[in-house]
């Protein structure tokens, strides 16, 4: 799989386009005005290649969680219509992003990091999340993770 993912992005929209699949279609345009906003913003940091795939999943794993909160609140106020939406769109995003970790796997993740590095105690908690951050990148939920690493190392 030599593409990258901004091409992987790149031809679902061409294909979503072709299908008139607007759901689709309006979520691709989404991630793509996102990562343009990216890039724009490294440009000024003087990043002008574009943002890497790190950031890529950092982008998508974000909108991901802002579409799992609009849910709920959409189900909380009865738009069960709006809430279907946005797990759609979740649906989307994610079929971009590498299989999740299960709670063993990230439990297993921590505990092999937190060997690696040496941490003892919670002042390594950003030593630990850091490289928790550049092995599972768009992997694993790092606010799940951090309550395990804090109660690993508390």
């Amino acid at each position: 799989m030599s593409d990258t993912l901004r091409d992987r992005i790149k031809a679902g929209l061409t294909e979503a386009t072709k299908a008139q699949d607007k759901r689709r279609m309006s979520t691709l345009r989404l991630i793509q005005a996102a990562l343009k906003d990216r890039d724009i913003a490294g440009r000024t940091d003087g990043r002008d290649a574009g943002v890497g795939e790190a950031e890529i999943l950092e982008v998508l794993a974000k909108m991901v969680k802002q579409r799992r909160e609009s849910a709920e609140t959409y189900e909380a106020a009865g738009r069960v219509e709006l809430a279907q939406q946005e797990r759609e769109e979740i649906d989307i995003i994610e079929s971009f992003m590498p299989k999740q970790l299960s709670d063993a796997e990230t439990e297993a993740a921590v505990a092999a990091v937190i060997a690696e590095t040496g941490a003892a105690g919670i002042k390594d908690m950003g030593r630990v999340m850091g490289e928790l951050k550049k092995r599972h990148a768009g992997q694993m939920d790092f606010g799940k993770a951090g309550a395990i690493v804090k109660a690993k190392l508390a």
